[in-house]
């Protein structure tokens, strides 16, 4: 109770008590055993770098004067004063305020003194480039000595802190690795700086930037922002990060619809020019997100340009480096801007260092404190480069207090503490004391690589790229009264977690707003590209016998050949066999068809064997016509080859059964159409040659024409025969099994035999005329053979083009129409003679031509 008390005492005079102008920067400064290097920015005013002509000191002496609100306490008029970076000068209270408990504390380094010496950065590696020149000089001089072996070499510092900005210390850090002094950053955060190859002494106590840009990204996926912008400041932080997150969003499906630099010198004569380009670039995206990179000035420069410009109300997602800064804040009516949200390292309290500062502003006011500080930090000598804090002549502790509880100051007070206990273990302390042993720069490296060390009872180590990451807290700018405060709304530490019930977004349903050139497409769509810009695109469902194989795929995989997909699929199903089956109504009807075809084969067989001696039969073949009929049976049983699942045996027999057969039906009539011939047209040769065709000789013509064929049939199976067919392609969803024509000239010649037969008894019995008293047995077979063609001309056609299960079907229709062709027009007259028209089956009807030659010819 007493201690706060005190604390709110020290505040009440200290909050307006006048400084000496050179009070607070004498605490800035103090000898030591060891003496760590300090470079914080204390001034945020541009320098014009052009208009030097000589080798003078830098200083942030371009000094823009504000007006500071007048404390309630205030007695009088406030001076206007040079702007201070209250962050900077925060940041150097914070390093003293460590290096003081070091030096109070009995067992970290007892009986050794550390002693300190800040400078100003002033945001400019030409500035900060002096004070690190003069913390490389020799100990106790002011020359850097050139040498060759730099082992026994002891500088001014054993180590240093800082500085803040990335671009800083990419320029500082390749000077101290040359001498291996031990460089410990609080805030850059560059990637680049993680090649410890290139930047082997360098260290800090901030993550990468990588880390930072894996938390944004994921934040945009968690709100579905896939549409966005990025400005980045044109300065090494900036454009690294913006860099990387460009690498990163490409991966995660995120479109950047915008991406550009703004400038970090706002003195430049086009730097306005250029905010206003940026604005309007941003505006004509139609954009409601947009990522910003950017130190507070910069920041600060956009956001008051948006306003100005009407860019309306958006969603802002930042990083530590412009989202705690009061100067981003100081935008006037910045509450109009939208949704700010942003990753901040996640730090801890630095337990007493509030009460430290407000103690020690409330010793500046004294006149004997400042004296002693004066001495102590050597302000007199005028030799010594001055590039301490300039600014801070007239701060009080009014004018930071309300950044005191904001600005993060763990990550400088770790970072003089890793020093610490390196200095710890490189000098061998223990509980009763420190050597006093002397110890090099570039010894505490190892110590700095290798141990952990405890910082207020949290654990610290250097990673591999000799960072540290302690996480990030998500924070959103909360306006309450006109005041923000930043609050925790997430974290991110290896994955990200968002209390989005917290967030009220700037839309009027205070929801976060869409920003999306493209919608997810759903399981089963692809992407396909509208527009100018590659990210823009529509959903379209995936095809049939396609399927979408990845999220967000910019295509449709095929699916393999033995399997199928419906439309908008997400996986293939196995195709299923098709062929005609035993079972099909089709197949059912067709095989009863057979079967009523090979019954009337079998009765026509039967009736012709009863009367074979008659005068019908004898007219119509006799034997050979019963052979013709067993043909027909044979014939019309082989469309049961058709039926079923093919198979490599079965394609073989179905062209050889089916012309073999046929064959076998016209070589029996052939001799028959041969004998009506030669009796109708050559009477005067037919004694010499009807005895060929008749009677005994007429079953050598029937046998050489079938082993004819049978030949024929050979020759197929050596050319190319039929072979089994899985086709794929007719059919969108099962494999069509079908017997596939290898060769047509092998099929021609299998069938073109039958054909030739076929004209040949055409041309034979067409043109014959019959007296009216007597039957026309050539009629039969010329309209046999006139169905024939006409059912194959129809056949040829089809069975050329047909690639499904109906290919089968054609086949069983050809066969059975053939040979209800045959029956019908050929053995069903005679049949209906034989058995409702006995009375015509005489002789003198039913007589041979043969025998009716004139008398005058048998002479």
């Amino acid at each position: 109770m007493h201690v706060v008390a005190g604390l709110w005492l020290c505040l009440g005079c200290a909050w307006a008590a006048p400084l000496s102008p050179w009070c607070l920067s004498a605490q800035l400064r103090r000898p030591g055993d060891f003496v760590l290097g300090g470079l914080f920015p204390f001034g945020k005013d541009t320098l014009n770098l052009a208009a030097r002509s000589e080798p003078t000191p830098l200083l942030c002496d371009s000094f823009s004067y504000i007006k500071k609100p007048s404390a309630s306490c205030s007695t009088g008029p406030v001076p206007a004063v040079p702007r201070l970076f209250t962050d900077g000068l925060i940041w150097a209270l914070a390093m003293r305020f460590a290096i003081e408990q070091i030096n109070n504390s009995s067992w970290l380094l007892p009986g050794v003194t550390l002693g300190y010496d800040m400078c100003d950065t002033c945001f400019e590696p030409l500035v900060a480039l002096q004070p690190s020149l003069l913390f490389l000089t020799r100990n106790g001089t002011r020359a850097i000595g050139v040498l060759c072996d730099y082992s026994e070499y002891q500088p001014r510092v054993i180590a240093v802190i800082g500085p803040h900005k990335s671009d800083l210390c990419l320029l500082t850090a390749k000077l101290f690795s040359s001498f291996l002094i031990p460089q410990v950053s609080y805030g850059a955060s560059s990637e680049t700086l993680s090649n410890t190859e290139l930047y082997p002494s360098f260290y800090r106590t901030v993550p990468s930037d990588k880390n930072l840009v894996e938390a944004v990204v994921l934040l945009l996926n968690h709100f579905g922002w896939n549409w966005v912008a990025t400005v980045a400041s044109d300065d090494e932080y900036g454009r690294g990060a913006q860099v990387l997150f460009l690498s990163m969003a490409g991966t995660n499906s995120i479109c950047i619809a915008f991406e550009g630099l703004i400038p970090t010198e706002l003195a430049e004569p086009d730097a306005t020019k250029q905010l206003e380009n940026t604005i309007k670039l941003i505006n004509s995206t139609k954009v409601n997100v947009i990522v910003l990179f950017a130190h507070s000035v910069p920041a600060q420069a956009l956001l008051q340009h948006s306003l100005a410009m009407g860019l309306g109300k958006k969603v802002w997602l930042g990083s530590e480096a412009w989202l705690l800064s009061d100067i981003a804040t100081s935008v006037p009516n910045i509450q109009s801007v939208g949704t700010v949200l942003g990753f901040v390292m996640r730090t801890g309290t630095v337990p007493g260092f509030q009460e430290f500062v407000a103690e020690l502003f409330n010793s500046v006011a004294q006149e004997e404190f400042c004296q002693r500080s004066r001495e102590l930090s050597g302000l007199e000598d005028t030799e010594v480069l001055d590039t301490h804090c300039r600014q801070c002549g007239n701060v009080t502790l009014g004018d930071i207090w309300p950044m005191l509880g904001v600005t993060p100051v763990q990550p400088v007070h770790v970072a003089v503490y890793s020093v610490a206990h390196a200095l710890h273990r490189a000098l061998g302390c223990t509980s009763k004391g420190c050597p006093k042993t002397p110890v090099r720069s570039w010894q505490l490296l190892h110590f700095m690589n290798t141990l952990p060390f405890e910082v207020n009872g949290q654990s610290f180590r250097f990673d591999q790229s000799h960072g540290t990451n302690t996480g990030y807290k998500l924070i959103l700018w909360a306006w309450r009264e006109g005041t923000v405060t930043y609050l925790p709304v997430g974290d991110y530490d290896q994955s990200l977690y968002v209390q989005t019930s917290q967030i009220q977004f700037h839309t009027p349903d205070k929801k976060e707003p869409t920003s999306e050139c493209f919608r997810r497409c759903q399981p089963g769509q692809f992407r396909r590209t509208k527009g100018f810009n590659l990210c823009c695109y529509d959903c379209t469902d995936c095809s049939e016998n396609t399927f979408w194989s990845s999220t967000d795929s910019t295509s449709c995989s095929p699916c393999p050949q033995h399997q199928w997909a419906p439309t908008r699929s997400t996986r293939c199903h196995d195709r299923t066999e098709r062929f005609l089956s035993w079972d099909e109504p089709l197949a059912v009807a067709l095989l009863t068809l057979v079967a009523l075809t090979a019954a009337l084969s079998c009765g026509a067989a039967l009736l012709f064997l009863q009367h074979l001696q008659s005068p019908l039969v004898q007219l119509a073949g006799g034997a050979r016509s019963l052979l013709a009929l067993l043909w027909l049976l044979l014939q019309s049983l082989s469309c049961c080859l058709h039926v079923g699942r093919p198979s490599a045996a079965l394609c073989l027999l179905q062209q050889l059964c089916y012309a073999l057969c046929l064959n076998g039906c016209f070589s029996s009539l052939l001799p028959k159409a041969l004998e009506i011939t030669l009796v109708t047209e050559f009477p005067r040769c037919a004694p010499r040659l009807l005895r060929w065709v008749t009677h005994g000789r007429a079953w050598l013509v029937v046998a050489v024409s079938i082993l004819t064929q049978v030949l024929l049939c050979w020759c197929h199976l050596h050319l190319g025969p039929d072979y089994l067919v899985a086709d794929y392609e007719s059919l969108p969803r099962e494999v069509l099994l079908v017997c596939g024509t290898q060769s047509w000239a092998a099929f021609a010649l299998l069938h073109g035999y039958n054909s030739c037969l076929a004209f040949v008894c055409f041309l034979c019995t067409f043109m014959v005329q019959t007296p009216g008293r007597r039957y026309n047995v050539a009629r039969g077979i010329t309209f046999a053979t006139f169905i024939y063609f006409i059912i194959w001309i129809f056949f040829l056609v089809i069975f050329a083009t047909l690639r499904t299960v109906l290919r089968a079907v054609t086949q069983i229709c050809t066969i059975l129409a053939t040979t209800l062709g045959i029956l019908a027009s050929y053995f069903v007259p005679k049949c209906y003679i034989l058995v409702f028209r006995p009375d015509l089956n005489t002789r003198d009807y039913f007589q041979n031509l043969s025998d009716e030659q004139p008398e005058e010819d048998r002479q």
